[in-house]
């Protein structure tokens, strides 16, 4: 493997001149040398190192996310999103939530690595004018990904959803793909606070389910079991009894799905334990997605129309794809989690097997790719160590289902097919409470972000340092709490902008001007402030949706 990634390295100089046919090689690979490298790359595959990706991570701790380094003083607490003991009947048995008063870091991870939360890009973004960021962010850097991939025989998943740049666009009404490529959009609400549009970030995620899961058992196409089958798996995924569905023929599927005793058309599903059409007597289960489901996310800009609207915008920060490649029950799932805390309480540091070009396993069947822009904005596979970060919310967290969060937090049943939108999306509370999830984040975190550092966010809902519940009672929906102004909007993109050309992402790819001020550098496990018993909250990541919803 060696002797050929010295011969490739002998066509490295030439290769960096134009589009990449193979991946160019960095010799002597450093963090710094091959920051460098993917400054200078224009492929689409990123440059590799002379040795395995795994001995040149800069931060073999990576899976520990910048917000676990924010300053608490022992009174704000944004951990309790992540951090969750087990809920009972979850896969999930993680059982993390100590980490909400306990630091518990590795001797490698009390330093915080995320060095880009320290630089301050104030000069840099006053120089980029507003013209000239929403010019970028309104280029479509998506649709020429697949033949690019496609011409050095890319053997990852190349993406096979045609017009995503543009939006809702690519959809019909209900969220079906309009190419037929069977992935399916639907309207969820984004997790606190780091997919919040006011700290920089938009996306939207589509699910694909495999093809029996489609199809009548002779193998035909049948909107009727799609339909059906993703109501089924939604119940399953949020632990509901019933769920109402788009129309469904019952019957196309000669089953009573509806449970009232008459084969006709199903807008409700009670009859939740078997899947249908070529799907039916495949495993089933609550909190589990069956082998073979897919994820689409991307990760964009804060789009600003011309009227001064935000939504989606064109160009896109990333294009994350999931894949369940192996399916196991819930006692397999509880002695991986254990094995885990075998090796974290060992002193082992985190070790994730890489896939190539199909991404990395997260160790629970789920392989995880993607691409990310480069220094000119076209995007390109993620290397290992960009992809490594990836696990931190994909497997080492207690608070997902099944790994995911989109998903579960989508809308309940058949008003929330469809393309994500946050106009009329009301402020559901977490399941079990009572006040509205983003009001509650508010309250506990102190501020609009993890880190404290959203003053806009803190001028429009506090009053002298606390929540004003009267200024939160006059947003209308979820859009009103927490979409940016469009001077704010403009500042984030122009930072995250410095991001992309420097290809630091290694060193964080948070959208911050200047450094927050509530960030430790260091942390001791055994003196740093933690948080008080009473600072301490439970957290589930499903959501009471009103029945009108």
């Amino acid at each position: 493997m060696k002797a050929l990634l010295i011969a490739l390295a002998a066509f490295s100089g030439t290769l960096a001149l134009a589009e990449d046919s193979v991946p160019s090689v960095v010799d002597h690979a450093t963090p710094e040398r091959m920051i460098e490298a993917l400054k200078a790359s224009r492929g689409v595959l990123p440059p590799v190192p002379d040795v395995h990706p795994k001995r040149i991570l800069s931060n073999a701790e990576a899976v520990v996310p910048p917000q676990c380094y924010t300053q608490t003083e022992a009174r704000y607490n944004p951990c309790y999103v992540c951090h969750q003991d087990p809920i009972n009947g979850r896969e999930n048995v993680l059982g993390d939530g100590d980490l909400q008063r306990d630091y518990a870091f590795s001797d490698l991870g009390m330093t915080n690595h995320w060095k880009n939360l320290f630089e301050d890009r104030s000069e840099r973004v006053a120089a980029m004018t507003d013209e000239e960021i929403l010019a970028y962010i309104r280029q479509d850097n998506y649709s020429e990904l697949p033949g690019r991939l496609r011409e050095v025989d890319f053997d990852g998943w190349i993406p096979d959803l045609a017009d995503l740049q543009l939006g809702d666009a690519a959809f019909d009404a209900h969220g079906f793909a309009r190419d037929g490529s069977g992935w399916v959009a639907f309207n969820y609400k984004p997790l606190p606070s780091t997919f919040w549009p006011t700290n920089g970030s938009t996306d939207d995620v589509m699910i694909r389910l495999p093809l029996a899961y489609r199809t009548l058992s002779d193998g035909s196409p049948s909107l009727d079991v799609y339909r059906s089958n993703l109501a089924i798996l939604e119940a399953q995924i949020k632990g509901l009894d019933s769920i109402s569905c788009l129309p469904v023929d019952e019957k196309a599927l000669a089953v009573d799905l509806d449970g009232n005793g008459t084969l006709g058309t199903a807008t409700r599903i009670t009859r939740l334990d078997s899947w249908t059409g070529a799907a039916a007597g495949e495993f089933i289960d609550t909190f589990l997605y069956p082998k073979g489901t897919e994820f689409l996310h991307t990760v964009r800009y804060v789009g600003i129309d011309d009227t001064g609207k935000i939504g989606v915008s064109t160009r896109m920060k990333e294009v994350r794809y999931l894949r369940k490649a192996r399916a196991a029950n819930k006692p397999v799932y509880a002695r991986r989690y254990q094995e885990e805390g075998y090796e974290k309480d060992a002193g082992n540091l985190p070790d994730y097997l890489g896939l190539g070009n199909k991404g990395i396993d997260n160790k629970s069947g789920w392989a995880v790719q993607g691409f990310i822009e480069n220094a000119e904005g076209r995007l390109r596979a993620l290397t290992f160590e960009e992809n490594f970060s990836c696990m931190s919310c994909h497997n080492a967290i207690g608070s997902t289902i099944d790994k995911t969060f989109a998903f579960p937090r989508k809308i309940d049943g058949s008003a929330g097919w469809g393309y994500i939108n946050l106009k009329g999306m009301p402020d559901a509370p977490s399941k079990g409470e009572r006040t509205g999830e983003i009001a509650t984040y508010l309250a506990r975190v102190g501020g609009g972000s993890e880190f404290r550092n959203n003053p806009e966010m803190e001028d429009r809902w506090f009053s002298r340092g606390r929540v004003d519940h009267q200024k939160l009672a006059s947003a209308k929906d979820v859009y009103d709490l927490i979409t940016p102004s469009r001077e704010r909007a403009l500042a984030l993109n122009k930072a995250y902008r410095c991001i992309v050309q420097d290809q630091d992402f290694i060193n964080g790819k948070d959208a911050t001007i200047s450094p927050p001020k509530n960030v430790y550098d260091a942390i001791d496990n055994d003196k740093t402030p933690t948080l008080p018993d009473d600072r301490v909250f439970s957290y589930n990541l499903l959501l009471e949706w009103p029945e009108s919803s």
